[in-house]
């Protein structure tokens, strides 16, 4: 009886995912004047951001590789961090998946890509931040700084601001074409597919996810209590199938799912355990009708 709540605290705890979320951001914000831009981050976060707190982690790697140098301790920290917590951190604690989160509260309907489509997060990574920085260097106008959409949003909108107050329009130096054109095309595709930079392009949530296969934190399923009903798959807005793939790389441990009695999240230590949601799944089914095609 005493581990009852217990079980059902995954499915409570998604409810504050949007709290805890501002105070990561918070975190990564400088508080008290913090700038430790030489220690790197495990969310992607722009150094350049007038208050960051840390080094973003794929600038980083990208620096180093155009460098012809390894960056240990970046890759270090991504490795411990997601061994540990696997896909937690893209959607408890990185900053820009908020961002993300935030704009996608304007109710429109979103499109539910085929999980195929996340793959591309692996090209960005070995392209922009490996392959093109180490052969190209760090002035290609596609290294991952030159064009990352969050840069665009911490860093050079604030300095465009700051510019334009200070010596007017004339003074704004411009991003390049490809970073603003990316990040008009991200804005607009937030209000019809959920967490499209996370789902399709981001380098890091693709090392996160693919921690997330062997994270000690995880998702399970119950076989024994899933009733294959579908549920589960209707109320994953980000193309997860959970009931056949919990541990799915695009899965960014929202714990929506966890509302089904077969779902629930704990240690690779620990078993799967029945009646860890808030409802059975016959009844989640009875609620969302026949299961998705």
């Amino acid at each position: 009886m005493a581990k009852a709540p217990l079980r059902r605290f995954p499915s409570k705890a998604s409810r504050w995912r949007p709290w805890v979320q501002a105070a990561f951001l918070a975190v990564w914000l400088g508080p008290f004047g913090l700038r430790m831009l030489n220690i790197c981050g495990p969310v992607y976060h722009c150094y350049a951001c007038p208050l960051a707190t840390f080094g973003c982690p794929m600038g980083t790697m990208a620096q180093f590789s155009a460098m012809h140098l390894f960056p240990f301790a970046a890759v270090g920290t991504l490795l411990v961090v997601g061994g540990l917590f696997g896909g937690f951190v893209c959607g408890w604690a990185c900053p820009f998946g908020f961002f993300q989160d935030l704009l996608a509260k304007i109710p429109t309907r979103k499109l539910r890509l085929p999980p195929w489509t996340g793959h591309f997060r692996y090209v960005v990574l070995l392209a922009t931040v490996i392959a093109i920085p180490f052969f190209f260097g760090k002035d290609s106008p596609l290294f991952i700084c030159s064009i990352c959409p969050a840069g665009a949003t911490e860093a050079s909108i604030p300095a465009m601001v700051r510019q334009a107050t200070a010596g007017g329009w004339s003074a704004i130096v411009w991003p390049n074409a490809i970073k603003l054109t990316l990040l008009g095309l991200l804005i607009a595709a937030v209000f019809v597919k959920t967490r499209p930079w996370c789902t399709l392009l981001c380098p890091l949530g693709a090392i996160f996810g693919t921690c997330s296969r062997f994270a000690v934190v995880t998702m399970k399923v119950d076989k024994a209590a899933c009733t294959s009903c579908g549920a589960c798959d209707r109320m994953c807005r980000y193309g997860v199938r959970p009931q056949k793939d919990v541990n799915h790389p695009l899965c960014i441990r929202c714990l929506e799912c966890t509302r089904c009695g077969a779902i629930s999240a704990g240690t690779i230590f620990g078993k799967p355990s029945a009646g860890a949601g808030d409802a059975p799944p016959e009844t989640l089914a009875d609620e969302q009708g026949s299961p998705a095609d």
